[in-house]
């Protein structure tokens, strides 16, 4: 591997590292500080491609099909927490399981009503579609480094919001000790209603802004649900800077392993996660068990 490709790697497992940290973000908003373990993350994932797909189609802008769709992405994810996940908070986790596993089989059969079982694509905008020289017969498409650019815009002002702002302030009390931070007259049920709604939402970014750089078809979600966890585990669960440095790391590892280990690239995230946890069972920035 010379230079030049080896450059090529490492921008894919970056990138691929911002799209995981999108949706392990919103898991780990969900899972870390709620408290709720939401199996159904990934399908907001799939729905937000699906949903790329259809508004592209119908408005003929990327863009604006992310514009329109991420409002109803949002408000989905605000109805489902309001009459769904608002019941479990003070129940045990397999009431959880088996309430987000159920919302899996309603997202999948809604996208085979609503758009069958074929695979789809999302064209790159035309603005977007160039490649930027890196050796003379070396090139890297312009769409993917956008992706790596929107998704750091997007950690940066993640990490704002929840350790700068009143919010962020709100969101990291309601995790510590939800009963005293609503004692102190926080309205925790909205706070929480936001929380899930911004994981929805995140996850749902994910799927759009990545779906030009790969198929859109059903099941999608199942695998990145998988892979967030691990990104989760890896990062600590609860933070969104361990989030951040696992998604990195899954990235990379993942794209090296496919290149250099194709007949064991399925175990090298597994691999990584494993050597993670044996040196610090808790994650990267996880807190310790007392």
């Amino acid at each position: 591997m010379d230079i030049a490709q080896f450059l090529v790697q490492v921008l894919n497992g970056v990138q691929y590292g911002f799209l995981l940290f999108l949706v392990a973000s919103g898991l780990t908003l969900i899972f870390g500080i709620m408290g709720i373990i939401n199996l159904a993350h990934g399908a907001f994932y799939m729905f937000g491609a699906y949903v790329a797909f259809w508004l592209t189609g119908v408005t003929g802008s990327l863009a604006a099909g992310i514009l329109l769709g991420l409002p109803f992405i949002i408000a989905i994810g605000f109805l489902i927490e309001r009459f769904a996940i608002s019941f479990l908070y003070s129940r045990d986790h397999l009431y959880q399981v088996l309430l987000t596993y159920g919302l899996i089989l309603i997202f999948n059969e809604m996208q085979k009503i609503l758009w069958g079982t074929d695979f789809y694509s999302v064209p790159v905008p035309e603005v977007l579609s160039g490649s930027i020289p890196l050796t003379e017969n070396q090139a890297y498409p312009v769409y993917r480094l956008f992706i790596s650019l929107v998704c750091l815009g997007i950690a940066a002002s993640l990490y704002l919001v929840i350790g700068r702002t009143r919010l962020g302030m709100m969101i990291r009390a309601g995790a510590s000790n939800r009963e005293m931070t609503q004692a102190l007259g926080v309205d925790i049920t909205k706070v929480f209603s936001v929380v899930f709604s911004l994981g929805a939402a995140l996850a749902a970014f994910s799927g759009m802004i990545g779906a030009p750089v790969s198929a859109v078809y059903p099941g999608m979600g199942d695998h990145i649900l998988i892979i967030s966890f691990v990104v989760v585990v890896i990062g600590g669960i609860g933070s969104i800077k361990g989030a951040f440095i696992g998604a990195m790391l899954i990235g990379l590892a993942d794209t090296f392993g496919k290149v250099l280990l194709p007949e064991l690239a399925s175990m090298t995230i597994y691999a990584l996660m494993a050597l993670v946890l044996l040196w610090r069972p808790q994650g990267l920035f996880g807190r310790p068990a007392t």
